[in-house]
């Protein structure tokens, strides 16, 4: 099967100190390179600074790759200009991490979820403002307070209405970028419900990035590790967390919380002096890592 989004050796690097100073380059993604299957959520991973969100940003294009290829349904989105993109972007959209300032302060949330409707010229006025009421109770919001301003709502209130926003143009493939880790824990429940349930209803698929690897467990399908900038596994998620390959993976699965005292997990040392970059190869049935 084809999948809907296939990303190709894709490479970012940025300048030491901006690009107008010297100081050489630094690579945050280094050959990266996945698919993504038509309803699935594929999750990726990784400690801060890996390049998981520079890899999403690649994707969208909000940062330009150095080089790769992003094919969406069967188009390399690097070779589309300024007005395709625009086209193409209603099939992408993105739920960004922090609510607090990922909505403009100066508009009232019922013109922030209408703006990508205005940006792309889509129905009148009224139609509009009707969409907007129903994407205020698609993401459960009482669509009679798309009047006020995003600092009169909690922080997973906020997050809902990003997620308003980014499903008006009814697109195919959602990235959410680490969407609960701004939240309280007792609200990351709800949104990842959320989340998951309008997947099932509007058939939705998920790049989803994040480094909380029970929530990753719970809600992806196949997951991938990144380490910084290169994936070190990949594989469906009940493989990756039943039967890591890579020393970074089982460092990373060893060091979260346990529920129970009595879990005796012993802690897995990575040693990141030894690392070095290497092809995947598949070391069981669709799952591969970088080892030898």
């Amino acid at each position: 099967m084809t999948p809907l989004l296939a990303v190709s050796h894709l490479v970012r690097d940025f300048k030491r100190g901006g690009w107008l100073r010297g100081g050489g380059t630094v690579r945050a993604v280094d050959d990266v390179s996945f698919d993504v299957r038509q309803g699935e959520t594929f999750g990726l991973v990784g400690e801060s600074g890996c390049g998981k969100t520079t890899t999403g940003r690649c994707i969208l294009r909000l940062i330009e790759p150095t080089s790769g290829q992003v094919v969406f349904r069967g188009t390399d989105l690097a070779t589309l200009n300024a007005r395709n993109l625009r086209r193409a972007r209603r099939d992408l959209q993105i739920v960004f991490q922090d609510p607090y300032s990922s909505l403009n302060p100066r508009m009232r949330v019922g013109a922030i979820v209408e703006e990508p409707l205005i940006i792309h010229r889509i129905g009148t006025r009224d139609e509009r403002k009707a969409r907007a009421a129903e994407l205020f109770g698609l993401v459960g919001l009482d669509p009679a307070h798309a009047g006020r301003f995003p600092h009169e709502f909690s922080g997973g209130q906020r997050q809902r209405i990003g997620l308003a926003r980014a499903l008006a143009l009814n697109p195919s493939l959602v990235i959410a970028d680490e969407p609960v880790s701004a939240l309280d824990v007792s609200v990351q429940a709800q949104v990842v419900n959320l989340l998951q349930d309008l997947q099932t209803r509007l058939g939705l698929t998920y790049l989803f990035i994040a480094h909380d690897l029970r929530l990753v467990r719970q809600v992806c399908d196949r997951v991938a590790v990144m380490y910084r900038g290169r994936i070190v596994e990949m594989a469906p998620a009940e493989a990756l967390f039943g039967a890591p390959a890579h020393p970074y993976t089982r460092a990373l699965l060893s060091a979260v919380p346990r529920v129970s005292p009595e879990d005796r997990t012993v802690r897995v040392v990575f040693d990141h002096e030894a690392f070095r970059p290497l092809a995947l190869r598949e070391v069981a049935t669709d799952h591969l890592a970088a080892v030898e």
